[in-house]
């Protein structure tokens, strides 16, 4: 780690994986701006936390899918930080159901929050990080951007498509010594799974080679290496955080 602090960002950090990456990245001297739209209580959670553990962090209050309010409100943190060396977008929904009865406004709102709002915020940031040729934009996609899932037709799609725009990113970027790489989850032990019933969880682990559910910070550990300088020669890359239900 260079002897600077580094200034991350974390859409979606108030809680599960992104919270697990806020506070990952502050154990390894980040400071670390926690996003969040609708839940301030637990966004400061995150934040108690990552200064429970010795670190810094602030609070970016914006809807990723909104242009105006992520553009001002990521100016005012390049503003007053300076810059931002590390992008983790981080923010998903997901408003399931089977394409007969999928509602478009539901293609919508997922599309424009779990891929455009990424490219939003890449736009953004990327300008300082090309400024300084140093920079880590981190896509959190999903294993279903890679299997399909019934019931997941915009989810799914919005996943892939993040793969896709990583991967055209990275090309564009490489020379100024930015990285621009994925993380894909499998199955994670989180607030949806935790509510699912022992057969449902059953079924899950069944589908999992080593036969357990991952964790947010299992997830918060792949960032952490991607978002350090041991990853300088990865980019384009997907890492599939997922116990082996899917191998490329």
């Amino acid at each position: 780690m260079t002897s600077v602090q580094r200034i991350a960002l974390v859409t979606g950090g108030s809680r599960g994986i992104g919270r697990a990456i806020c506070v990952r990245l502050a154990r390894m001297g980040m400071k670390v701006g926690i996003n969040y739209v609708s839940n301030p209580a637990a966004a400061e959670e995150t934040l108690r936390l990552i200064e429970e553990a010795g670190g810094e962090g602030f609070l970016v209050p914006f809807n990723v899918a909104d242009a105006d309010s992520a553009q001002e409100q990521l100016k005012a943190v390049l503003d007053a930080q300076g810059r931002i060396d590390v992008l983790v977008n981080n923010a998903g929904i997901t408003r399931d159901g089977l394409v007969a009865r999928m509602k478009e406004d539901d293609w919508d709102s997922v599309l424009d929050t779990n891929l455009k709002g990424a490219f939003l915020c890449s736009k953004v940031v990327m300008r300082s990080m090309m400024k300084q040729k140093w920079g880590r934009i981190i896509n959190i996609t999903s294993v279903v951007g890679c299997t399909g899932n019934s019931g997941q037709v915009n989810y799914s799609a919005a996943k892939a498509g993040l793969i896709g725009m990583s991967k055209s990113l990275a090309r564009e970027l490489a020379s100024r010594g930015i990285t621009v790489n994925c993380i894909a989850p499998g199955y994670i032990i989180t607030d949806m799974t935790d509510s699912l019933g022992e057969e449902v969880q059953r079924a899950l682990k069944e589908q999992i080679p080593l036969g357990v559910l991952g964790t947010p910070e299992d997830v918060a550990a792949a960032a952490a290496f991607l978002a350090s300088e041991d990853s300088a020669y990865i980019t384009g890359q997907t890492l599939h955080v997922n116990g082996g239900m899917y191998m490329v």
